[in-house]
């Protein structure tokens, strides 16, 4: 009798839509921003906290895009602190850096 092989069992990547670009792309690829229930809007580095999520791609075009058309604060509904993109700019810098030196699983 012959041994069946094994089968390697191929993961489903889990996608997002874009907030900005209605893309879908993979989660990893993207950045969790949330509305608390105070209804305060900040970014979700760990993709846990409670709230209204949406995610956003890499793409600091794209911010400075949603940052004049407001498109955060309208697809939320809530408010954004004054520092908030400044804050979204820095944290998309750091993890395409992190992407760009040790791939997209970092």
């Amino acid at each position: 009798m012959a041994k069946a092989k094994k089968q390697k069992k191929v993961r489903k990547i889990p996608m997002r839509k874009d907030l900005l670009t209605n893309e879908m792309r993979p989660k990893k690829e993207m950045v969790r921003i949330v509305r608390d229930p105070e209804g305060l809007i900040s970014i979700d580095s760990s993709g846990k906290k409670s709230g209204r999520g949406a995610y956003v791609s890499l793409n600091p075009a794209a911010i400075a895009t949603a940052q004049k058309q407001h498109l955060v604060e309208r697809a939320l509904t809530g408010t954004v602190s004054e520092t908030f993109y400044d804050d979204l700019y820095a944290y998309v810098d750091h993890r395409k850096a992190r992407v760009e030196l040790f791939g997209p699983d970092a």
